[in-house]
This record gives C-alpha cells, sequence and structure tokens, in this order.
C-alpha cells in the first residue's frame, strides 16, 4: 500500500520559563493508504500533539512530516491552510459544526471553499449524509441533533473535500456507548468498503478494539506499533 505519511525524528518542544517539554520526542513513524489506525497512550503522552502536527494545525520544532511526498513542516501558513482544504479531514471531540447551518450547509461548506461546482456539491452532500445515516435530517440544524447525530455530519464534513486521510482525536469522547458503536461501524464501513483512511487520537478501548493498527505513545514517544492481522480494505 502507498504511504501517504512519512515521518522522521518528529518533535515536537513547549517552553515555559522553568522547563522544556518534549509533548512529541523524535517520533519515526509511516501510515499507509486505507490504514485504520489509533493513537493510544495515557494523558499527556502526546496524542493530540502529533495529531495536530500531521494535521498541520501546529509546527514541529525538528524532525520531518511528508504527506503525499509534500514536506508540510516548511509549509507557510496560508500554504498550509489550502493544503489542509484539499487534503485533510478533521473530526473532533467537539463536533465544531456551524450552529446556524443545517446538516447539508455544514458539509457543503468545505466544497464551496474548494470551488467545486453546486451540482457535484449537492450530489456528493447528499450522498454522505445518507451514508451516515441521516439522509432524513439534512434540513436540521445541530441544536436539534443529538450528539451522535452531529458527529455524524462531522464524518460527512471531513470527507466532502475528498481528502488523503480523516484525523479523529477523540471522536466518541462526548458520546453514549451507543451512539459510540454506531459512529464506529460508520467509520469502519467507510474505511473498508472506500478505503477512507483513518487515523485515530483516543482513550476509548472500543475505537482500539477496531483499529487494525495501534500505536502506542508514552513521554512523547512510541512505545508500541502494533500491526493486527486483517484484511486490507479495498481500494477506491
Amino acid at each position: 500500500m502507498k504511504k501517504i505519511i512519512k515521518i522522521k525524528n518528529l518533535c515536537r518542544i513547549f517552553k515555559d520559563s522553568a522547563q522544556a517539554i518534549h509533548a512529541v520526542n523524535k517520533v519515526t513513524l509511516d501510515i499507509s493508504a486505507g490504514e485504520f489506525t489509533a493513537i493510544v497512550g495515557p494523558s499527556g503522552s502526546g496524542k493530540t500533539t502529533l495529531l495536530n502536527l500531521i494535521g498541520g494545525l501546529d509546527a514541529p520544532s525538528s524532525g520531518s512530516l511528508r504527506i503525499d511526498g509534500k514536506e508540510i513542516s516548511r509549509m507557510k501558513e496560508k500554504e498550509m491552510t489550502a493544503f489542509r482544504l484539499r487534503n485533510i479531514g478533521f473530526v473532533f471531540q467537539s463536533y465544531n459544526l456551524i450552529p446556524v447551518f443545517t446538516a447539508k450547509e455544514n458539509v457543503v461548506f468545505v466544497m464551496e471553499l474548494q470551488g467545486r461546482k453546486r451540482e457535484e456539491i449537492d450530489k456528493r452532500a447528499t450522498e454522505l449524509l445518507k451514508a451516515v445515516g441521516l439522509g432524513d435530517r439534512m434540513d436540521s440544524r445541530p441544536a436539534k441533533l443529538s450528539g451522535g447525530q452531529q458527529q455524524r455530519v462531522a464524518v460527512a464534513r471531513a470527507l466532502a473535500s475528498k481528502p488523503k486521510f480523516v484525523l479523529a482525536d477523540e471522536p466518541t469522547a462526548n458520546l453514549d456507548s451507543k451512539s459510540a458503536e454506531n459512529l464506529l461501524d460508520i467509520m469502519e464501513r467507510l474505511n473498508k468498503q472506500e478505503g477512507v483512511t483513518f487515523i485515530f487520537s483516543t482513550h476509548d478501548p472500543r475505537v482500539v478494539a477496531k483499529a487494525r493498527r495501534v500505536i502506542t505513545l508514552e513521554d512523547g514517544k512510541v512505545i508500541k506499533d502494533e500491526e493486527k492481522k486483517a484484511s486490507r480494505p479495498r481500494k477506491k
């Protein structure tokens, strides 16, 4: 499988008056297309920081981070924003939906920013919301949706841009057990049927159970990287 993310000796150091904290400490790893991978570890282990680095939401202190052959660690802010828009999908713990937009408008917005044609935008938004089980709630605003439904809108939005991969930071943390299971089933199905690459930062054992690769961090370092034996998802 094609390696879409290549990380080498990646570091992120936060400094205060007393000390330097190595939130990510010389991490080296690759992520291939079609993976369903969980990054785990105790609080403060560097999971979210690593995800933010991969997503271009934070800049590394040193090291190399290449996405589809492009070194993103040296990109200027404007260039990075444009790169994220076309290559990376995000699912956040707090949903981050625009409250005055309907479910469909939230999904549409990303594609409008990309400058896609109206017909294509409308068709893809409808297909994605149906795929996540919200075909009958497209005109509902976030306040009228449950937490699980809002997170499914967030998944549809993350996929709207046709990204190379989706980063999901604690996506089940605010959900009840049933909603979390439903969301994970949807993401697993999209991964297996359509080859969508998912990378999770999580404490949730349900996510870990479904992941086919589990990367464990401790004090900013990779201490374990295990791949479960499972059939690979089909390519798109």
